[in-house]
């Protein structure tokens, strides 16, 4: 247990080292740099670096340090909760930014620009836990320093199943963020992580559920066993893919690329109370007939008010 004790310390570094990172680039930095590169490249440092040493972990320890994988979903989702909660509104996902653009919620500057810091920030966090491994603090960190060299890759499924995999992942994934961005951060957050880890557990046995592009070319990319364009297919079209699906069931449309709602009519947003229009509609035919009445009367009051002689 004293290698797991280890990798729970260096957990709470990274998390540390990136908030300090976080509220020294708000004070230096302008509200628009901070929102596009500085908190986008902290998040994407901090996922990358947990998630390398949770892998480890996942691939080791069951056979190394004599722990499930019980311990190991356990850890993740106590991370995602803390990414959750410390990221300060980063998304650390290609996906989650393309989607912001979809949405109109980004211009094409701010995005590039998210997606520029999140593969700076995934690079850098992959050398520094390389070089963290390097010291060999445990016996994973030496048993990782072996096998690093002859990694395979993460696909152990048919090419079209994988990146089906990858896809229903992001698209489950997306569907609850979309659902519940309005929710308060109290119930988002664990939802959210609860999400991760269920789809991890899932689909982890086929392609590792990344379901986010950036941390799978960071971790996965140099790994033999699949070509670079099998990567693409699955770690980049099948989220991409997924996201899209999401956003068109939960949306009906692409506000980016078109207005017209594909799946869901129009209502419109003040509703009538049913006993209101029922009262309405007996009123206008109250009136209705009291002028029928009156109307038929006309005739016959005119007669009686005519001279008896002109008769």
């Amino acid at each position: 247990m004293a290698g797991l004790n280890v990798s729970i310390a260096f957990f709470f570094l990274v998390v540390g080292v990136c908030q300090a990172l976080r509220q020294l680039s708000k004070r230096l930095l302008s509200p628009g740099a901070y929102g596009c590169l500085a908190r986008e490249l902290a998040g994407s440092l901090q996922l990358c670096m947990s998630c390398l040493e949770l892998r480890m972990l996942m691939e080791i320890g069951p056979w190394g340090g004599g722990f499930g994988p019980d311990v190991v979903l356990t850890l993740l989702f106590l991370l995602f909760v803390v990414h959750g909660t410390s990221f300060d509104g980063a998304s650390a996902n290609p996906t989650i930014s393309v989607q912001e653009f979809l949405l109109l919620e980004s211009s094409l500057a701010a995005t590039a620009a998210k997606l520029l810091a999140q593969g700076a920030g995934m690079g850098m966090g992959w050398a520094l836990t390389k070089l963290y491994w390097s010291w060999e603090l445990t016996d994973f960190h030496f048993i990782q320093n072996l096998i690093a060299s002859e990694c395979s890759s993460s696909i152990h499924t048919a090419l079209y199943h994988a990146a089906f995999v990858e896809g229903t992942c992001s698209f489950f994934f997306h569907l609850v963020l979309l659902k519940l961005c309005q929710s308060h951060p109290m119930y988002q957050v664990p939802a959210l992580a609860a999400t991760v880890t269920f789809l991890t557990y899932t689909a982890g046995p086929f392609t590792g559920a990344f379901f986010n592009p950036a941390l799978a070319t960071a971790t996965t990319f140099h790994c033999s066993g699949s070509t670079f364009w099998d990567y693409i297919q699955v770690y980049w079209l099948g989220p991409l893919a997924g996201m899209l699906a999401a956003l068109v069931l939960y949306q009906g449309n692409i506000p980016r690329l078109f207005q017209k709602n594909l799946l869901y009519s129009q209502k419109s947003k003040y509703k009538i109370p049913k006993a209101r229009v029922t009262a309405h509609v007996e009123g206008d035919e109250q009136r209705r007939k009291r002028k029928g009445e009156k109307s038929n009367s006309e005739p016959w009051s005119s007669l009686a008010t005519e001279d008896p002689a002109a008769l």
